[in-house]
C-alpha cells in the first residue's frame, strides 16, 4: 500500500514538473500569456540587442 502511494505521489510530481516546463515554453514563444508582459519584454530586449549590433 505504501509503495503504491509513493508511486502515485511520484507520478503527480513528474506530471506537475512536465506541465510547468511545457507552460514556460509556451509562454516564451508567446502562444499563451500569464497575464503580464514578461514574454513580450524579453522579445523586445532581444530585438533591441540585435539592432544595437553588439560584439
Amino acid at each position: 500500500m505504501i509503495l503504491l502511494k509513493n508511486f502515485a505521489e511520484s507520478m503527480r510530481l513528474l506530471f506537475a514538473g512536465l506541465w510547468l516546463v511545457f507552460r514556460i515554453i509556451l509562454e516564451y514563444f508567446g502562444i499563451i500569456s500569464d497575464g503580464n508582459d514578461r514574454t513580450t519584454g524579453i522579445k523586445d530586449m532581444r530585438e533591441e540587442y540585435k539592432k544595437a549590433n553588439y560584439r
